[in-house]
């Protein structure tokens, strides 16, 4: 094993961050804290090396989104297919063409591209990997936290570090060490993995059926390979037993009339899907991301995108708090903010589940209606799309606050270009209005001594809107916004840059 191995409490003892588990979560996280500058350790059981036998495909518009403000988007958007419709259950389908996003789709891409580029990243940013270690045990206190790892060959050591952030999935080692329970239950048994070639290729880009007791689904990786879900509702079959290519091709045929020639399988397994989400995110100086805090059925394809935004959510706060720049208390924030939407995620994508595999005249009735109500009712259909693709959720903002305030800030245009590259810096973006408008040249004045100081402490870049606009808004690392106001005066402008960003 490579790395410090000092007890926190050693004299000697770097101060640093440490992220356990090397997923999509934990890549983007820890690029982000060293993007701030903050000492990065990324802990991985696996060798070095990406696989390519993942789960997930999908990106939706606000991981879209969190991906641009990193320079990553575009370069995702040009491996993978995009799609401007998901289909959910009982022939009902959600349009994302209208989405109020510059990636009004979703994008199917295998998770090991999205892994690939998050891991390019981090490593130029300067996070130290250390694989084949897997954690033992943990200890903290007021001071910082020790990790017990073990590494290759068994050897045991220690890793300090101030903070730990546990991106390791389900069977979450650093969960288990901080006595956190994971409550919830197995939703779906015996679903089948496979991916392989065809013969024939799918009428659409995603397919997926679901007809009696079988559901399947298939997408395509972009190499000739294509991933198949399936799932029968009379089979429970323990996970350990294999996996024969025949019990796939007949799911298929089952649930979508046709296996489409299904050959060649490079790999095959049997999992079961869970609903469970940990009741803190938090527990002194160690926090859960991304499976470790929260896992829930594939429906819907929210599983990768929701850790990814949990790290974008708390990356600049804790690089704010280990720099210096705020107060602890912003870390109390992640859990407020992402518990909740965790919760949402678990209850949508079980919903979608439940309703595609209706079975009981009830549940059928209720699938029909509320097929009804998304197809026919713009809102509720809205409403629906922008919590699959994440551009729907707000955060809470204080009472008396703007109504701007916690919402999620679409890619604005500015006179140097849009939003999502003004924060590709890491830092907060004040846009005010230009000096040209009448009232506001004080507005503009707070501005230039806003950019001349932010530039100075590399926390703050100030903008300018790029029409004739009053409101005042600043704009979160993560894209929301923490403050905004209508022609304000220079003292309420400097108050809220205070203590947003710090004096």
């Amino acid at each position: 094993m490579t790395g410090n191995t000092h007890a926190h409490t050693s004299a000697t003892t770097p101060r640093q961050v440490v992220v356990v588990g090397s997923g999509p979560t934990g890549l983007l996280l820890a690029g982000d804290l060293a993007a701030a500058g903050v000492p990065v350790v990324l802990v991985e059981k696996r060798p070095r090396g990406i696989s390519n036998l993942s789960r997930a495909f999908v990106l939706h518009a606000r991981t879209l989104e969190q991906l641009d403000a990193r320079g990553l988007a575009d370069g995702l958007e040009s491996k993978g297919r995009a799609l401007d419709r998901i289909r959910l259950f009982g022939g009902l389908t959600l349009a994302l063409d209208t989405l109020p996003s510059r990636f009004n789709h979703l994008l199917v891409i295998p998770q090991y591209e999205v892994e690939e580029a998050l891991q390019h990243r981090a490593e130029k940013a300067g996070v130290r990997f250390v694989y084949e270690t897997e954690v033992t045990g943990l200890r903290q206190d007021a001071d910082g936290v020790t990790l017990e790892v073990r590494g290759p060959g068994g050897a045991a050591g220690e890793l300090a570090a101030d903070y730990v952030v546990g991106t390791d999935g389900m069977r979450s080692a650093v969960r288990e060490a901080i006595g956190l329970t994971f409550p919830g239950r197995s939703v779906i048994r015996s679903v089948v993995l496979a991916d392989v070639r065809l013969d024939e290729e799918p009428e659409s880009v995603l397919t997926a059926n679901a007809v009696g007791d079988a559901f399947a689904f298939i997408a395509p990786f972009g190499d000739g390979y294509y991933r198949v879900i399936g799932w029968h509702r009379g089979r429970d079959i323990p996970d350990s037993e294999p996996v024969g290519l025949d019990e796939v091709k007949e799911i298929a045929r089952l649930a979508l009339g046709h296996d489409y020639g299904m050959r060649d399988a490079r790999w095959m397994s049997r999992f079961h899907s869970d609903e469970r989400q940990a009741p803190a995110y938090r527990v002194g100086r160690v926090f859960l991301a991304g499976d470790a805090a929260h896992v829930h059925t594939p429906a819907g394809g929210q599983g990768m995108n929701t850790g990814l935004q949990d790290a974008a959510n708390l990356g600049w706060k804790l690089a704010a708090v280990f720099n210096g720049w705020s107060g602890a208390a912003l870390l109390d924030t992640y859990q407020a903010e992402r518990h909740p939407v965790g919760a949402s995620v678990l209850r949508s994508s079980g919903g979608i589940v439940r309703l595609a595999m209706a079975k009981r005249p009830w549940t059928r009735a209720l699938r029909a209606g509320i097929t009804t109500v998304l197809g026919h009712v713009g809102p509720a259909r809205r409403r629906a799309a922008g919590r699959i693709t994440g551009i729907g959720y707000a955060y809470g903002a204080p009472r008396g606050a703007h109504p701007l305030t916690g919402n999620r800030a679409p890619d604005l245009a500015l006179r140097s270009g849009r939003l999502y590259e003004a924060l590709r810096a890491g830092r907060f973006v004040l846009i005010a209005p230009g000096p040209s408008g009448t009232g506001q040249a004080g507005q503009a004045e707070q501005a230039e001594r806003a950019e001349r100081a932010g530039e100075r402490a590399g926390r703050l870049t100030v903008e300018r809107w790029a029409g004739e606009r009053r409101t005042t808004l600043l704009v979160r690392p993560d894209g929301y916004v923490a403050w905004a106001a209508e022609s304000p005066d220079p003292a309420a402008v400097e108050a809220a840059l205070t203590a947003a960003v710090g004096s």
